[in-house]
């Protein structure tokens, strides 16, 4: 029965290899599970709640995956996305956590209407490509200089803006432990080494503890006395519902959480879902590949699902590699990892009592590193790019806003076209989304 739903043969694989398949994969991306609440939590949503949220929008998601598309891709709320939702949505424009999970509701069903109706191709040729490699790159810096501030390696300074926080206070000796531990995992190429960076960094920081070493230090990691706990935190279910008076109260400020949600998931699944779907070989003869909105049709699933039970925007993990290259082809992988995240909701206290900010520091840069690989693409002898890519990476950090870093960017791209006599060359596409930005910029939401 599985072989001929799965069709396990036709695909060159069998039950055992994607059960193993989707175990390293579960266990590449599992680092979610500690980092998704330690993100949200910064934006006044429970830890607890966003930790039964995460495992349970990604298990859904992931089972959708399998069923439906039937392709061998793990799904979770995204890296970058968490970001863009508590420190832009929340923090900097000044929305209660209910809004952006209704602005993440609202952006996930018209992803949804986009897949369906065959717009994806249109959208996706409107943007320079250069802007789109600039900003994955950005979000990446982004993710790195928010796990050196968690644990207080990067900390503020009323002379310099900011400066490096004392490495010998035990959160950032822990992260910068972390970093290392990771990085060299990764280095050796050791199967899913973010996570395993996670483990051995949170057992350290337990020992820290132990033995004093930061002892009472709330950001340091601790065994806690439950491993396993039936008591699940549900109280961000339907939490969307409350925010839709204040994100339909300002009309701009929607449009901006709209444009920036649906911009970061577009480009952000579209790029993950297609690399992959080609490393599965699913690619047919005009270089498409085979059932990829079916793909898209379960990530935009994912993200309504995700906004249900209180999580910011699911979608499609590049950790899923690891997975289909140990064999992983069809979607019993992604059943498989589903099943993983679910059973994980019964483990909330040992992953959240392990998974403190210092530990999770390693994770988010590593992450941030892996993501500004996307500029060695960029047509750096180009000025007009240059400028462009360049602003949308400075002004992200500086501004600490996603949306800020991607305004910047396609203003100034917008500016230089006219400077070099190409202002022709651009669609309506962008100028409308300029001049969206630049009423963004001059005059708030």
């Amino acid at each position: 029965m599985l072989d001929n739903f799965f069709k396990l043969s036709e695909n060159g694989t069998d039950f055992k290899t994607e059960i193993a398949a989707g175990i390293t994969t579960f266990l590449a991306m599992a680092y979610i599970l500690g980092v998704n609440p330690v993100v949200l939590s910064d934006g006044g949503m429970p830890a607890t709640g966003v930790f039964f949220a995460t495992a349970v929008a990604s298990g859904v998601a992931c089972l959708i995956m399998g069923l439906v598309a039937r392709y061998p891709i793990g799904l979770a709320p995204g890296m970058g996305l968490n970001a863009l939702f508590t420190y832009t949505i929340i923090l900097s424009m000044g929305n209660t956590w209910e809004t952006a999970l209704a602005a993440v509701f609202l952006s996930s069903i018209i992803f949804f209407i986009i897949t369906i109706s065959g717009l994806r191709e249109a959208i996706l040729n409107a943007i320079p490509l250069d802007l789109k490699y600039g900003i994955g790159a950005a979000i990446g810096f982004f993710l790195a200089f928010l796990g050196l501030k968690g644990p207080g390696i990067i900390v503020s300074d009323p002379s310099t803006i900011v400066s490096m926080g004392s490495l010998m206070t035990p959160p950032a000796l822990l992260a910068l432990i972390g970093i290392i531990i990771t990085l060299v995992l990764y280095v050796r190429k050791i199967p899913a080494a973010v996570f395993l960076g996670l483990i051995v960094t949170a057992i350290i920081g337990v020992i820290f503890t132990a033995l004093g070493f930061g002892a009472g230090d709330i950001l340091m990691p601790a065994f806690p006395k439950h491993i396993v706990s039936a008591n699940f935190d549900m109280s961000l279910f339907c939490g969307f519902i409350k925010g839709f008076g204040q994100l339909f109260s300002n009309i701009p400020n929607l449009i901006m959480i709209l444009f920036s949600l649906i911009f970061v998931t577009f480009f952000d699944t579209t790029g993950t879902l297609m690399s992959l779907g080609k490393q599965c070989g699913f690619m047919d003869d005009k270089g498409q590949a085979v059932g990829i909105e079916k793909a898209f049709l379960a990530d935009a699933i994912g993200g309504i699902v995700g906004a249900v039970v209180g999580t910011s925007t699911v979608t499609a993990f590049v950790e899923s590699a690891a997975g289909i290259g140990n064999g992983g082809r069809t979607g019993l992988t992604a059943i498989v990892i589903g099943l993983l995240f679910l059973i994980s909701i019964f483990f909330a206290p040992l992953i959240l009592g392990l998974f403190t900010s210092p530990v999770t520091c390693a994770a988010l840069v590593m992450v941030g590193i892996l993501m500004i690989e996307q500029l060695k693409d960029v047509q750096w002898t180009s000025l007009t790019v240059a400028a462009s890519v360049f602003m949308t990476i400075i002004m992200m950090i500086l501004t600490y806003s996603i949306s800020l870093g991607i305004a910047w960017g396609f203003v100034i791209y917008a500016v230089t076209n006219i400077a070099s006599g190409k202002a022709k060359d651009l669609g309506w596409g962008i100028w409308l989304m300029v001049a969206i930005f630049i009423i963004y910029l001059f005059f708030g939401l």
